[in-house]
């Protein structure tokens, strides 16, 4: 047992030093996921799993916690073992980038299992709040429902328009953009860290708590993806034009 333990420290060592930079990153996801990210990567490491079985074993913890908000009944403990749930999948979410770059086995094939896990989760999340809503607050006024419609249509929108431009800045050859004031910037990122979504989940034992907390956290992601989309349009308007085929 003291020898197991000697190599679970030491691998746990070992990936603390091989962090991806910290710059701009929300603080849930920076000071607690990938910590726990880190541990869960090292038991996986020990226990010979793969980048991409962490990817699925992330994808369905979180999947058996919408099954949970979808299907148990409303009561104290629906938010405890949702949000724990979605947290765990989150952390594992982080464990299985870890893990590849432990093993040296880092390569597209996983970084697009990856985000495909990442958007399935997201567009299914923000579905279950909306059937969890129709269960536990019938009394809701129409127009209510519409907020996890919109709020999964926002953060979708967000992740096509980062990753997208990026593709576009690449295919001109323009430089990265520098991350001036990435620490205020990380905060101003906090409620769009999944992380504080996944702490929402929470509270899903009291709805009218739940869906006051969701609703502020839909409300400011709205407000930055605007921020955002107004930037990237910005950044790829200043990229020179390049000829194309009639």
């Amino acid at each position: 047992m003291a020898l197991a333990h000697e190599r679970y420290a030491e691998v746990v060592h070992r990936l603390a030093g091989s962090q991806k930079s910290p710059t701009a990153v929300p603080a849930y996801t920076r000071f607690v996921n990938r910590p726990l990210g880190r541990r869960l990567a090292a038991l996986g490491y020990l226990a010979g799993w793969t980048p991409d079985q962490v990817s699925l074993f992330s994808l369905a913890g979180s999947c058996a916690g919408l099954l949970v908000l979808c299907l148990a009944p409303i009561a104290w403990w629906l938010g405890l073992v949702v949000g724990g749930l979605l947290l765990l999948g989150y952390a594992l979410d982080s464990a299985d980038g870890q893990l590849a770059r432990l093993t040296g086995t880092g390569g597209p094939a996983g970084e697009w299992l990856d985000h495909v896990t990442d958007q399935f989760r997201q567009s299914a999340l923000h579905a279950a709040v909306l059937i969890y809503l129709v269960r536990s607050l019938p009394e809701l006024p129409p127009g209510g429902y519409l907020v996890p419609l919109a709020y999964g249509a926002v953060v979708s929108t967000r992740f096509l328009s980062q990753i997208l431009a990026e593709q576009l800045r690449r295919g001109a050859g323009a430089p990265a953009v520098e991350s001036a004031g990435a620490d205020r910037r990380a905060l101003l990122q906090l409620p769009a860290d999944p992380g504080v979504l996944c702490l929402a989940f929470l509270l899903a034992g009291y709805p009218w708590v739940f869906y006051a907390g969701y609703s502020a956290l839909f409300a400011a992601n709205t407000a930055l993806a605007m921020a955002s989309i107004i930037r990237r349009r910005r950044e790829l308007q200043r990229l020179p034009s390049r000829d194309r085929p009639a």
